[in-house]
């Protein structure tokens, strides 16, 4: 692989047996900053609402599974649509399926396999959960399609990965309320930004292709729009700490990832793709801080 990659051959991966690492590469297992941003929205949930920590605690670890098998199988399902796209896309031509180290019948296997994992995370939550998980995988196998007829695939991946969010709120309280939407949107504003970023990596070659992206879309004017995107996710965030009922320290703990975000906005070099890797990893932090601020507000 030559040029600008994301993909780690080295690490866990290459302890793997040789059989099981192209599997592991399929399910990016070898970046498990996929799965932490997947995560993450539910964390915030649990964070603001988990009627106790032991059942903060239980969520937070069956989500975290599921996360990394439903972040892995999204993954499958992305390759599966766009092998020949990226074959043809400097970053993503060492992928499993692009490469052929995995045909499109092991990947349906593999698929499978992580779909049973999360399904059996998923049966372990009350009802309104369960149903509302279920409809996430429409969205799933909608958002390889989205890039491309929009210039805006960002917003469909906005939509799967901040669905943790209501879905964690669902797990804790047994519902869906106007707290559960905030964060939904917060979620959702939020990976538009990160995930904008992150699209400046294949600006030229999905141009090239045929791709749509919000990258494509706002070029050298990314700043004001990531700001914009930022500043309405902690507006949400907020909202969603005051309907929730928290008391006032989750306001200045939301400080944090506000000067975090701030940070990616003001250092943003889009022509940099090793530095807007660098950035759009930097999120796990701030899901992190986040999630700290609401703690802070139920102390």
């Amino acid at each position: 692989m030559q040029g600008h990659t994301d993909i780690h051959t080295q690490g866990l991966v290459a302890r793997l047996p040789a059989g099981w690492r192209p599997y592991a590469l399929l399910a990016r297992l070898d970046r498990p900053i996929g799965s932490w941003l997947l995560f993450l929205p539910g964390l915030w949930a649990f964070a603001i609402a988990a009627p106790d920590w032991a059942e903060g605690a239980r969520l937070t670890l069956l989500f975290g599974i599921g996360a990394v098998a439903m972040r892995g199988a999204g993954c499958v399902v992305n390759d599966l649509w766009d092998r020949d796209i990226d074959r043809k896309v400097e970053r993503t031509r060492g992928r499993p399926l692009a490469a052929g180290t995995v045909t499109p019948f092991q990947a349906l296997c593999f698929l499978a396999g992580l779909c049973t994992i999360g399904l059996l995370v998923l049966i372990q939550l009350n009802l309104t959960a369960i149903l509302f998980g279920l409809c996430a995988l429409v969205p799933i196998l909608l958002y390889p399609l989205a890039k491309r007829v929009t210039n805006w695939p960002q917003a469909m991946l906005g939509l799967v990965f901040s669905w943790a969010a209501p879905e964690g709120m669902a797990a804790a309280t047994g519902q869906i309320d106007a707290a559960a939407l905030l964060l939904w949107a917060a979620g959702f504003c939020w990976i538009l930004g990160y995930d904008t970023i992150y699209a400046h990596q294949d600006r030229e070659d999905d141009a090239a292709v045929g791709i749509g992206s919000t990258a494509l879309r706002f070029g050298e004017d990314t700043r004001p729009f990531l700001a914009a995107c930022y500043g309405a996710t902690l507006a949400f965030l907020a909202a969603a700490g005051w309907v929730e009922g928290l008391s006032w320290p989750y306001l200045p703990g939301l400080l944090l990832p506000a000067a975090l975000l701030a940070r990616q906005v003001m250092t943003l070099d889009i022509h940099d793709p090793a530095h807007c890797l660098r950035l759009f990893k930097a999120n796990r932090e701030v899901g992190l801080a986040v999630a700290l601020a609401f703690l802070l507000g139920r102390m």
